[in-house]
């Protein structure tokens, strides 16, 4: 490896080692043609079966990199090289087989090229066609597939005109080699009448044939799945599966006429994302049912199959699966073997920033930058091999005054700045300062934030490397983050740097901008309001702005309605303390969106800091003390939890009609009824009304009637749309449903979860589950998902819903008529109303056991007398006895 003369001279030690770490595009050539002639070995090798389905696959190599590297640039080198040798770059070396032996094909798979599941079996099947003969096995099954999915549509004709006739010379010939292998097989099998019109017939019957062991078609019994495959609905699922067919029949081929394909699959990141990987498996089942084929997978994202957590989302994951996949980069800087698998290309994965800066200065051969250090220098580079290059010139300049160099002497590097900056016109260095203070941006949102009279600067800006784009983003360009944190932190020597006042102007003008991206853009719904609160509360926090202007109205709206999407960063214990309103509505909303994660208790105490600071206006004081208030009641805190509702109502801000229902709520808990009804009829939409008039009625046993409540609840949030009410609702109404008829249950319960799906409600996702409990009441699974959520309820601090969880049981136990089980649950539930509140579960759970209430026990005020209420419950135990009766 050459020696960096730049470093030697910099380190001013001989005995320092400071090699070239970084390589060229042929190193990538030299990883991909030792791969394949790997694969090329493995599947000359004697014992090689291309109906094998479970030994570990070899047969892939992956390259990753950022957006714009040259991923699809270095796919169509390669497959040029293989195919015609004359366009192989000079300095890539030859590979040692003769290029006739390869059949490279490359499949575009970017939405831009309208590439389909279908198109990629088609463009596989058509690269093969050049070898001019039929693949009988796989034809027969793409040949019915085509009938089934595209009814009087001529295979020529589409291929036509989705442009693959053009792309592939020997396209022609492929529905010619189709009804050939449709033709073979039907004289084989003695089938009448003309083969086009017999393809389920000439199926079929050669399904019979291969079950049976017919000797007239021994030429396809080899194929030990053909039936199968045939047989089996012609889906996308199943024609996925028809890619092992292909492999069957090329490996039938003879030896002199046997090609390997070598199949490169561009832009692999536009197949799906991380939780939708629906073409990702079709296509993986290729890759895996032809072990004579070598694939090439070119993505943005690393190729994940050889980890283990992906497993039930893709048919083959984990090392023992893809033992090439677990590999990385560095393997291949050191000589490129045969198991490298992983191909980085641009800005480096923290392993391969390891890797580059143990090598890249050396002392017989040992590395001279620690681990620790080299561990603190990587996560700082955010992989931008630019980083590492500066952080090992300070090392060496470090080094040279005699000091041991530390972790907090790698921050942010000046020179990155002026080389950013250095090509750059004064407006586009304006537009890029002012950028920095954002997370993401568009180029409109980039000039009002610069302050600038035209888009110009800003279009020119987003074109250059160090932005990248994510166009799925709701705003869609975002800075390289160590030239980001460079531009806003390093110190700047340029001729316009910017003085502080300059920085507080655009820190105005950002929050201004985002502000109106929301009050007077286009899109004014939830997600936009999110994306400016995210990144309005950091831009107030970090630039110590005081005045909050349009964060305050943002905030009511977010959490109007309880999805709670993640904002900020929690705070932690050792945060520096609260010292602005900004800090403090960041941390109020942190505490309120993580109150979902965290124990109440401490929910509590993050929003005690927040009220005892002072620095929130009134009416976001107010929201801190409301939602300390529904803390306080999650934890059994009663009273402490009335005085706020109470302060808020008191202070008629917009949270009053809100801190309202919670005194209604305060008195159910209490077990007032009478009060709490007088209280909900007042209430209307925005205490939502229907919502505790359901929890009134609910406890009185009129469990019809609740869920009518909800259901009208329901629909109020979905007109107002407000998806997080919607959810709560529906959720109390699975509750009620569940108790009254188990059938209908199993709809709600779905619809329920549905309305779940994408918020952060576990509270209400909790109700769901013990929906479950009061519909399966009597199965003998119940009692262990009981205690498996409650203690999943007791680790996250909602207490609150355990007595729900309660009732349920007691109502399983109830219907068992298991009395010692009874009794513990009223133990239970007495326990939990010393605190003040629910005291009327105990009662309802003596209801439903028919058992007498206990000594010295104080009832609750119920709407009805006690025997009524007492003779609702019970019957609801009876008629679910007599229903099991049945059954």
């Amino acid at each position: 490896m050459a020696r960096d003369l730049r470093m030697s001279f910099g380190a001013g030690d001989r005995t320092v080692e400071a090699q070239e770490a970084f390589t060229n595009r042929q190193v990538q050539w030299q990883v991909v043609i030792a791969a394949l002639a790997d694969h090329l070995q493995r599947v000359a090798a004697p014992g090689f079966d291309v109906q094998d389905v479970t030994s570990p696959r070899h047969n892939v190599a992956a390259a990753h990199g950022v957006g714009g590297i040259g991923k699809s640039t270095l796919s169509r080198k390669i497959e040029a090289s293989l195919a015609h040798p004359g366009s192989r770059p000079p300095q890539w070396g030859a590979p040692a087989w003769p290029a006739e032996r390869l059949l490279p094909v490359r499949i575009d798979l970017a939405r831009s090229a309208g590439t389909d599941f279908e198109r990629v079996m088609l463009s596989i099947r058509l690269a093969v066609a050049s070898l001019g003969k039929p693949m009988p096995a796989f034809d027969l099954a793409l040949r019915r597939h085509w009938d089934r999915n595209h009814p009087g549509e001529p295979l020529e004709e589409y291929l036509r005109r989705g442009g693959l006739l053009s792309r592939f010379s020997n396209a022609v010939n492929l529905p010619g080699q189709m009804s050939s292998a449709l033709a073979d097989a039907a004289q084989a099998l003695a089938l009448p009448g003309t083969v086009g019109g017999v393809v389920a017939q000439v199926t079929t019957a050669l399904v019979g044939a291969l079950r049976e062991r017919r000797q007239t078609v021994r030429a396809l019994a080899g194929c030990h799945r053909l039936a199968d495959i045939l047989d089996a609905e012609p889906d996308l699922d199943t024609l996925s599966f028809a890619a092992h067919l292909l492999a069957w029949d090329l490996q039938q081929l003879p030896a002199h006429r046997r090609v390997t394909p070598v199949i490169l699959l561009d832009s692999f990141e536009e197949v799906g994302d991380r939780t939708h990987r629906d073409f990702e498996r079709l296509l993986q089942r290729i890759v895996w049912l032809m072990p004579n084929a070598f694939f090439l997978i070119t993505g943005r994202n690393r190729l994940q199959w050889a980890e283990e957590g992906l497993h039930g989302q893709l048919d083959w994951t984990g090392p023992a699966a893809w033992p090439g996949l677990a590999g990385h980069l560095p393997g291949a800087r050191g000589g490129a073997g045969p198991a490298v698998r992983q191909i980085l290309i641009g800005d480096l994965a923290p392993e391969d920033c390891d890797d580059h800066l143990a090598r890249r200065l050396a002392r017989n051969g040992q590395p001279l930058i620690g681990e620790d250090l080299r561990h603190a220098i990587t996560e700082r580079s955010h992989g931008l091999p630019l980083y590492l290059d500066l952080a090992v010139l300070r090392f060496l300049e470090i080094r040279r005054t005699g000091r041991e160099p530390a972790a907090g002497d790698f921050g942010d590097f000046p020179a990155l700045v002026s080389r950013t900056l250095s090509d750059l016109t004064r407006d586009e260095r304006h537009v890029l300062r002012s950028v920095s203070l954002l997370d993401a941006f568009s180029v409109p949102l980039a000039t009002e934030v610069a302050g600038q009279p035209t888009d110009a600067a800003a279009l020119r800006l987003s074109e250059r490397p160090f932005v990248l784009e994510d166009p799925t983003g709701l705003w869609p360009f975002h800075l390289h983050q160590v030239v980001r944190s460079a531009i806003r932190n390093a110190d700047d020597h340029t001729d316009d740097r910017w003085s502080d006042q300059d920085w507080q102007r655009a820190a105005h003008r950002a929050l201004t901008a985002l502000g109106q991206q929301w009050t007077g853009g286009p899109r004014r719904d939830r997600t936009m309001l999110v994306g400016v609160l995210r990144q309005g509360l950091r831009l107030a926090r970090d630039t110590n702005l005081h005045e909050l202007g349009w964060l305050a109205d943002a905030a009511f709206a977010y959490v109007g309605d309880s999805i709670w999407e993640p904002l900020a960063p929690p705070a932690d214990d050792t945060a520096a303390p609260l010292a602005t309103p900004a800090d403090a509505l960041v941390e109020t909303l942190s505490a309120v969106v993580r109150r979902q994660h965290e124990h109440r208790a401490r929910t509590v105490q993050r929003l005690d800091a927040v009220i005892g600071s002072a620095l929130l206006p009134t009416e976001l004081r107010d929201l801190a003390v409301y939602y300390r208030a529904k803390a306080l009641r999650d934890i059994d805190r009663f009273a402490d939890s009335r005085r706020d509702y109470q302060q808020v109502a008191d202070n008629g801000g917009r949270l009053a009609t809100a801190a309202r229902r919670g005194l209604a709520q305060a008195a159910r808990l209490a077990g007032d009824f009478p009060t709490a009804l007088t209280a909900a009829q007042q209430l209307g939409w925005e205490g939502r009304q229907q919502r505790v008039l359901g929890d009134i009625h609910w406890l009185q046993g009129e469990a019809q009637r609740a869920a009518d409540f909800y259901l009208a609840g329901r629909r109020e949030a979905e007109e107002h749309a407000k998806a997080g009410e919607a959810a709560h609702n529906q959720s109390l109404r699975t509750l009620a449903v569940a108790l009254t008829d188990p059938r209908q249950a199993d709809d709600e319960i779905d619809l329920s979860r549905r309305l779940l799906a994408g918020l952060d409600l576990r509270a209400t996702a909790a109700k769901t589950n013990i929906a479950t409990l009061l519909r399966d009441a009597g199965d003998p699974d119940v009692d262990d998902r009981g205690q498996a959520l409650r203690t999943e309820l007791v680790t996250a601090g909602l207490t609150s819903t355990i007595p729900t969880l309660e009732l349920a049981l007691a109502f399983h136990q109830a219907v068992l008529d298991d009395q010692a089980a009874l009794r513990a649950t009223v133990d239970r539930l007495r326990e939990q109303a010393r605190s003040g509140g629910y005291v009327y579960c105990v009662d309802i759970a003596c209801f439903m056991a028919g058992l007498p209430l206990p000594d010295g026990h104080t009832p609750p005020l119920w709407l009805d007398d006690e025997a009524s209420t007492r003779a609702r419950w019970r019957n609801f135990v009876t008629t679910r006895r007599s229903l099991h009766s049945r059954q």
